[in-house]
This record gives C-alpha cells, sequence and structure tokens, in this order.
C-alpha cells in the first residue's frame, strides 16, 4: 500500500487491462482466481493468457499465491488503481498524474490534471490498513455480509462519499466539487487553501468559530451528521472561508448514537480552538436544538435508517416521492387480487367437475350394490358388467384429471429447478362380498393410472443437461501449471530423496 507508480500505466496494452478486468470480476465469488478461470473469462482471441499474468505479476498488479490445496491470483491495489485510471483517462478526466498532497488511514490523495491542465484531486479509498481494521464496527460496509475483500469495501466507501459530496453540493454546502468517480476512485476540485491543521493565525477566530458551529447545526438540520468534523478534515482557503472534506463516516440524526456523534463533533471544535487559539465560549449547540428542514439522510441512504424511518420521515415532510410509492404499490396489490380472482375461478371450476365426477360414480356404487343385493338373476350379470365398466371409466377419468391439475401446478412453478416428481395415484383397491344365491363370489373394481409420456419425456430431458452442464464445469488446468495437491507431492518426494543420510538410506 505504499506510494502509487503509474509508470507501466503506459506500456499496458487492452489484452493486459483484458486480463486484470478478468481477474476482478473473478474475485467476486474467488479469494484466488484460478489461472483457468481467468482465461476463459478474459477470452482473448490467440491465447497466451498465462504469458500476460506472469506479466502483471512480474510488475505487481497482481500477485499469485498457492497453498496446499488452492493457488491463484489475487488483484493488488495498484492493479485496481490502474483499472480505476484507465477509465478516468478514457473519460478525459485525468490526463496527467502528479504528486502525492496526503495520506490518511483510510485514503491516499494525489494531484492530478485533466486534458485543459486544470488541477484536480484524485483520492483513493485505501481501507484495510493496520490502523483502520475494524470495519464492522465502524461502518455499515458489510451489511449481511460476514466478510469480503478490501477493495470491495473501498469500492462502497468511494461511492458513498461521492453520492455525500454531491447532495451536500447542491444544497449549497461549502465543501469540495465532486467530478466523477470510478471503483475507488474520487474526482473532486483542487481547494486553494490547507487543513485547520496547520492554521496558527485567524483574524477573526470569533467569527471562523461561528461559521463552524453553524455549518454542525445546518448539517444536523438537514438530518445528516458528519461523523469526524476535526481540524484534520477541515479547509481554510485564502479567504479564510472553511471547507468540509472527507464524508464516508457521515451518518443520519435518526441514528441509534446520533446525539453522541454530534456532541463529539462539537467537542472537537471546542477543543481545538481552545488548545490552538486559547479562545472559549459558552455558546455551543446541543442535539437537541436541531430542527429538520430537509431530508437529505433518505436521499443518500446514511446510515443508521430503516425502511420505517424513512417512510415516516417523507410523511412528515409531505414528500411526493411517497404518494408515488403508494400509487404503485396499490397497482401491484390490484394486480395481485386481479390474478387471485382469476386462479379462485380456476379452482371453484375444478372443483366442481370433481364433485360432478363423485357423485357419478357413488351413483353407481350404489346400483351395483342394489343388484348384488337383489340376487342373480338373468340379465342381473351384464347390467352389473355395465354397471363396473361405467364406475372404472369414471374413476380413471377422475384420477386423469388430478394427476393433470398437479402437473399444471409443477408447470407453473417451474422456475424454481426441482426434481420432484409429483405422486402417482395409487390404486383403490374396492372388494365387494356378497351371497349370490347358494355361491359366494368375490369381484373387485381397481383402476390405474400413468403420467403422461411427454412428461417423462422433458424431465429426462431436463436431467440429461443437468448432466451434461455439470460434467462441462469440471475444472481444466492451463498447460505448464500443475495442481497444489501434486505440486506438494512431488515436493515431498524431492525432500525425502536428499535427506537419505538421514534415514540411512542409499
Amino acid at each position: 500500500m505504499g506510494k502509487l507508480n503509474v509508470t507501466m500505466l503506459r506500456y499496458l496494452n487492452k489484452d493486459d487491462f483484458r486480463v486484470l478486468t478478468a481477474i476482478e470480476m473473478g474475485m467476486k465469488n474467488h479469494e484466488l482466481v484460478p489461472a483457468s478461470l481467468a482465461a476463459q473469462i478474459a477470452n482473448l482471441r490467440h491465447g497466451g493468457v498465462h504469458k500476460l499474468l506472469q506479466e502483471l505479476c512480474k510488475h505487481r498488479l497482481l500477485s499469485y499465491e498457492r497453498g496446499k490445496h488452492y493457488d491463484g491470483y489475487r488483484l493488488t491495489n495498484a492493479g485496481y488503481d490502474y483499472l480505476a485510471l484507465k477509465v478516468l483517462a478514457a473519460r478525459g478526466i485525468v490526463a496527467s498524474f502528479g504528486s502525492q498532497i496526503g495520506v490518511g488511514k483510510e485514503s491516499n490523495i494525489y494531484v492530478v490534471a485533466n486534458d485543459d491542465g486544470t488541477p484536480l484531486v484524485l483520492k483513493l479509498h485505501r481501507l484495510g490498513r493496520t490502523c483502520f481494521r475494524n470495519i464492522k464496527g465502524k461502518r455499515d460496509y458489510f451489511q449481511h455480509r460476514r466478510s469480503s475483500s478490501w477493495l470491495y469495501l473501498s469500492r462502497i466507501s468511494a461511492t458513498r462519499e461521492f453520492a455525500y459530496m454531491k447532495a451536500l453540493e447542491e444544497r449549497g454546502f461549502p465543501v469540495a466539487k465532486p467530478i466523477d468517480f470510478n471503483r475507488h476512485c474520487v474526482i473532486m476540485e483542487l481547494v486553494d487553501g490547507g487543513p485547520l491543521c496547520n492554521v496558527h493565525e485567524v483574524e477573526d477566530v470569533e467569527g471562523l468559530y461561528d461559521d463552524l458551529m453553524n455549518l454542525i447545526v445546518r448539517l444536523g438540520n438537514y438530518g445528516v451528521i458528519h461523523g469526524d468534523f476535526n481540524e484534520f478534515n477541515i479547509m481554510i482557503t485564502n479567504e479564510g472561508k472553511p471547507i468540509v472534506i472527507d464524508f464516508p463516516q457521515m451518518v443520519s440524526t435518526e441514528h441509534l448514537n446520533a446525539e453522541l456523534y454530534f456532541d463529539r463533533d462539537v467537542t472537537c471544535i471546542r477543543d481545538f480552538f481552545k488548545r490552538r487559539f486559547g479562545y472559549e465560549s459558552e455558546m455551543f449547540p446541543t442535539f437537541k436544538d436541531l430542527s429538520r428542514e430537509d431530508c437529505m439522510d433518505v436521499e443518500i441512504k446514511a446510515s443508521g435508517l430503516t425502511r420505517q424511518m424513512e417512510k415516516d420521515l417523507l410523511l412528515e415532510m409531505g414528500m411526493d416521492s411517497e404518494k408515488s410509492d403508494d400509487g404503485d404499490e396499490e397497482k401491484e396489490e390490484a394486480e395481485d387480487n386481479d390474478d387471485d380472482d382469476d386462479n379462485d375461478k380456476d379452482d371453484k371450476f375444478e372443483d366442481a367437475v370433481t364433485k360432478q365426477d363423485t357423485e357419478d360414480i357413488d351413483k353407481l356404487r350404489l346400483e351395483v350394490d342394489e343388484l348384488c343385493e337383489a340376487g342373480f338373476g338373468p340379465n342381473s350379470k351384464n347390467q352389473i358388467i355395465k354397471a363396473e365398466e361405467q364406475l372404472s371409466k369414471l374413476s380413471i377419468e377422475s384420477k386423469n384429471h388430478k394427476i393433470q391439475k398437479e402437473e399444471n401446478s409443477v408447470d407453473n412453478s417451474s422456475s424454481e429447478e426441482t426434481d420432484d416428481v409429483p405422486e402417482l395415484i395409487s390404486s383403490n383397491n374396492q372388494t365387494y362380498d356378497r351371497d349370490f344365491s347358494e355361491s359366494k363370489s368375490v369381484r373387485s373394481y381397481t383402476s390405474t393410472s400413468t403420467i403422461d409420456p411427454s412428461v417423462i419425456k422433458s424431465r429426462t430431458k431436463e436431467a440429461l443437461v443437468r448432466r451434461n452442464k455439470k460434467g462441462s464445469c469440471r475444472r481444466v488446468l492451463v498447460k505448464g501449471e500443475a495442481s497444489a495437491t501434486s505440486r506438494s507431492r512431488r515436493e515431498s518426494r524431492d525432500t525425502i530423496k536428499q535427506s537419505t543420510g538421514i534415514w540411512g538410506w542409499e
């Protein structure tokens, strides 16, 4: 994480940046990106990815790490800087690179210039330094994640700071004008002045103190608290006007510890003026003095806000966006209700059909029972056989109807890939034991059903596609590289051969 050397930036071609981008994309779900995966993502026409990886490692834009089970490439801070600078240079924002003018616990500051030669400030976020690694306790960048790379957290920090600066600049706050950003880099205008910590004499101490306190209160009235309002994050222009910088730690006034952060900002300014200028005033603002004038914290999604808090604030301020949101929600609910009504109609129709089939089956069964009880006459045998055929036919039709209904429900939920097969309707065996004249007769009524062949064909096809897809995802080693396990075994064999004198082998 030393100083940035941009000498190699002019010598890299588009293939080099393509490989760097491939490693960046692979690091979304890989801590170490295998060379085979980088080659697949880069997809260079003539190959040669392995050689490019070695060259980039040579210039410390990539880092090759290997262990007992895994080995691969990792994007370094310099490589991430090159990717961002390449985009900013293509946009015409950065044309020349100057010297370093500041170092913080989570950022590096450089002077750059655009195509017109106008000096600008380039801020590179550098989360992950030893002095500032308690990100979970001080920031809410992780959210629902358990862990994440420092490069990604730096990108989130830069994105938030640019959003804060943009919103504050639109509302007339004295901040450096934001120009552009990419990944973990933020471009802003160069303030013609110096930090307050380097100022030892001020013409109007009382006026500067009042300006800073009014600025803290104004920020609170707009719904945000700086969180790190001290002499290191306040620039003083040549005219003696304060300019506020460094906003990644900004929180909402609805935060659980908002009063603590507000009092800390006020205390930092009071202690500095007492220590540096010997000025101490009994007039200072408190958190209770704030009166909300705007919902800037809702606009920039400041830390400490929940969705319910955002809705309550918008309702309190009478924002029109809440009405439009309610209108959209009502439309969605109406569409959902229409779908539910259609489904209810279909269900009622199917229930009616099923009920009619059930009634017909019950009637036929009663006829069969009556014939059996009446005795075994000359025409009763034929009537029983006909009744049995009609009963079997209706049973099969009703059960096929149920199977078709289940298959339709499975097809409607095809977005979720499942290997479950609907249960087959078990055959119902009904045995009638009746006395016919002098003999005893036993008859059984059975019905069977099968799945539609087209359904079986489609499921078999899906299973074959999944099997082929699973087989194509096997890892392919790039030529010239061995797996970590094979390499460790070979090294162990060499160690044993070299230590034959110790073990007494010849």
